[in-house]
C-alpha cells in the first residue's frame, strides 16, 4: 500500500479522516494511528514549537542558575557534603523558596547515599530527575491542552490578581489558545474600576475575534460577569473568561466584591466559576510566592498563571509556588507572542530549566 494514502493533517479529527479512506484501508490505518498515539510522536511534534519558545522564554533564568551552579561545584569531582551546602545556596538565591529547597537537598542525599559516586557532570541530569520527580509527588495532574470537558461548558474562569502583573494580557492570551483549541469563547469586562481596563480588554477581543461584554465604568462589576455568563450561555460558548478589578490581599471590600460576583453568576450557572485563576508576575520573585500565600488563604483560588517568565532571571519561583501550594500552577507565560502562553508541564519546565536533552 501507499504510504500517501494514510497521511492525516495536524488538526483533522481521526474518525473524520477514517471516513475519507476506502474501506479496505480503514483497519490498517486505524491501527497506525492508534500506534502512533501510543508512542506520542503527534505529542512531540506538536511539542518540537513549544519547547523552543520556552528554552528561549526560561533563557536568563538558565544563565543564572547554570552560573550558580557551575561556582558550586568547582573543583569536585563527586556530589559531596560542600557540593550539597553549595547548590542549597544556589536554590535559595535563585528564588526557588526556602521549603522546596530543603525538599530539593534531602532528595539529593537520598540519591547521593544510593548510587554511592554521582559525578558532578552528571548533576543537571540528576537535579532534573529529582525535581521532576518531587513535583510529579506534590502536584495534581497537569493539563494537556486547551480542550473543555463536554459536561462543564460553559466552562467559567474569573481572572483575580494585582495590578500589573499581566490579567488582561493573559486573558487575551487564553483566550487565543482556547479559540485555537476549536472552543467558542466570551469575555467578560468585570474589572470597571480601572481607566480603560474594558477598551485594552476589548483590543485583545478584537485581535483574537471573540465577543466582549462590557458596561460603563464604575458599574457593578457583577453585573457585568451576569451578562458575561448568561451572554455565554445564549451562544451555547465553551469557555467566559472574566477579568476582575486589581486587588490586594487585605483589601477587604475587593475581597468581597469577588465573592459578590461568584454568588452572582451562579444565578446563571449554580457551579460557576469552576476556575478562580490567580496571575502572579514571575519577575517579582519572591514576592509573586507571598501573593500566591496570601490570596489563596483570602479567597477560592484553584489555579495559578506565572507571567513575564522570559524578562527575568527569577523563573526558581516557579519550581517552588508548583510545591508548595495544593494550588496547580495551570499556565506559564514567555514572551509577547499569543502563542507564548503555556501549560505548564512539569518536567519540560525542569529539562528546559537545566538544559536536559534526554527523554
Amino acid at each position: 500500500m501507499s504510504a500517501k494514502l494514510i497521511k492525516p493533517k495536524d488538526k483533522c479529527k481521526k474518525n473524520d479522516f477514517l471516513a475519507t479512506l476506502p474501506q479496505e484501508n480503514m483497519y490498517l490505518c486505524t491501527q497506525i494511528i492508534e500506534n502512533i498515539t501510543k508512542m506520542g510522536l503527534f505529542k512531540k511534534l506538536f511539542s518540537r514549537e513549544k519547547k523552543e519558545t520556552l528554552d528561549k522564554g526560561l533563557e536568563k533564568t538558565k544563565q543564572g542558575v547554570f552560573e550558580k551552579i557551575k561556582h558550586a561545584v568547582a573543583g569536585k569531582s563527586t556530589v559531596d557534603d560542600d557540593v550539597l551546602d553549595n547548590l542549597e545556596e544556589v536554590f535559595v538565591t535563585s528564588d526557588v523558596g526556602v521549603d522546596t529547597t530543603v525538599k530539593i537537598i534531602d532528595r539529593l542525599q537520598a540519591r547521593v547515599a544510593r548510587d554511592k559516586y554521582v559525578g558532578t557532570e552528571e548533576l543537571n541530569e540528576l537535579l532534573c530527575d529529582e525535581i521532576s520527580q518531587m513535583l510529579a509527588d506534590n502536584n495534581n495532574a497537569e493539563l494537556e491542552d486547551f480542550t473543555v470537558p463536554e459536561d462543564s461548558k460553559p466552562y467559567v474562569i474569573m481572572v483575580v490578581g494585582v495590578n500589573g502583573v499581566g490579567k488582561t494580557t493573559t486573558i487575551g492570551k487564553l483566550a487565543y489558545q482556547f479559540k485555537q483549541a476549536g472552543n467558542k469563547v466570551v469575555l467578560g469586562a468585570a474589572d470597571t474600576y480601572r481607566a480603560a481596563a474594558d477598551e485594552q480588554l476589548e483590543i485583545w477581543g478584537n485581535r483574537v475575534g471573540v465577543p466582549v461584554i462590557k458596561h460603563k465604568m464604575g458599574t457593578d462589576p457583577a453585573a457585568v460577569a451576569y451578562d458575561a455568563v448568561q451572554s455565554a450561555v445564549a451562544q451555547n460558548a465553551d469557555v467566559v473568561i472574566i477579568d476582575t478589578a486589581g486587588r490586594l490581599h487585605n483589601n477587604v471590600s475587593l475581597m468581597n466584591q469577588l465573592t459578590k460576583i461568584k454568588n452572582t453568576m451562579r444565578k446563571v450557572l449554580p457551579d460557576a466559576p469552576q476556575e478562580v485563576l490567580l496571575v502572579l508576575d514571575g519577575s517579582t520573585g519572591q514576592n509573586a510566592f507571598e501573593q500566591a500565600k496570601q490570596f489563596s488563604a483570602a479567597t477560592e483560588v484553584n489555579a495559578l498563571a506565572i507571567t513575564k517568565l522570559d524578562g527575568t532571571a527569577k523563573g526558581g519561583v516557579v519550581i517552588g509556588v508548583s510545591d508548595q501550594f495544593q494550588i496547580p500552577v495551570k499556565y506559564i507565560g514567555l514572551g509577547e507572542q499569543m502563542t507564548d502562553l503555556q501549560i505548564f508541564n512539569k518536567r519540560e519546565f525542569v529539562k528546559s530549566l537545566f538544559g536536559v536533552t534526554k527523554e
